[in-house]
């Protein structure tokens, strides 16, 4: 029995493709907007999108509506395994946000290149071709993204900060710098050992598991960054970093929170 819920796909799978999307997801309402904005990729070449299910936690029909619309040039795969594979849902993987579905699902991709979209973000319509431009000259690739409004859904200004790649920000001491999951993508062929780091976040922190891929790829492998913020991350008030995110964005979000 195939543990892929749906597949979306005009043509045949099995050559590999120019580029995998890998989303995990418990089916929020949000997933239609990531969703959209890889299908609107200006990206000559066929994409590989997987969908992680780590919780049923919404409605399939949602799934179905939004790949109604998918280019001919995209697959769509929804895997569930059956049962949640993260500790938070009773699953034996550590990492709350998808247990091993990423780790699983750049295994399953078809292309050695690999990005990344969490369900409540989404791209510029370059993304794609940006992040692939750059990792041809190198093992792994970065965009800066935009922070946005959690409530009004509006860009509030580039993370100049957080996610900007190895040896900058303010992770730099710590952590030898971040980068976002939305806003990476690995080949997977050059960085072999580094889908099973998504398995293993930092101890007592179950949602850092990307601080563990970042580690590796930094510390053995070549990057490249696009230089383009074409990632829009999806401010979390619950968050311990957003009094401090309010703090440094200041009035750009104040003026946003104000929109209507």
């Amino acid at each position: 029995m195939q543990a892929f819920l749906r597949t979306y796909s005009d043509t045949s799978l099995q050559s590999p493709m120019d580029a995998a999307v890998v989303i995990p997801t418990v089916l929020r309402p949000v997933l239609r907007e990531a969703l959209d904005s890889v299908f609107a990729q200006r990206f000559h070449g066929r994409i590989h999108v997987l969908i992680g299910i780590d919780n049923i936690a919404g409605d399939l029909a949602m799934l179905d509506a939004a790949c109604a619309a998918r280019p001919s040039h995209i697959a769509v795969q929804a895997y569930w395994p059956g049962y949640s594979t993260s500790a938070r849902h009773g699953g034996l993987t550590p990492p709350g946000d998808g247990g091993a579905l990423r780790c699983v699902l750049t295994h399953l991709a078809n292309s050695p290149f690999v990005a990344y979209l969490d369900d409540d973000n989404w791209w510029g319509p370059d993304h794609l071709f940006q992040m692939r431009q750059a990792i041809d000259l190198a093992e792994w690739s970065f965009a800066l993204r935009w922070f946005v409004h959690p409530v009004r859904r509006r860009p509030v200004c580039v993370d100049v900060w957080e996610s900007v790649g190895p040896g900058q920000g303010m992770f730099q001491a710590n952590f030898g710098g971040f980068v976002d999951p939305s806003c990476l993508m690995l080949n997977k062929v050059a960085c072999p050992t580094a889908a099973l780091r998504w398995n293993f976040p930092l101890r007592n922190d179950p949602m850092s598991a990307d601080r563990s891929v970042f580690d590796l790829l930094s510390r053995h492998h070549r990057v490249r960054g696009t230089g383009q913020a074409s990632v829009y991350y999806t401010l979390n008030p619950r968050d311990g970093l957003h009094p401090l995110r309010l703090q440094r964005m200041g009035a750009a979000y104040d003026q946003v929170e104000r929109f209507e």
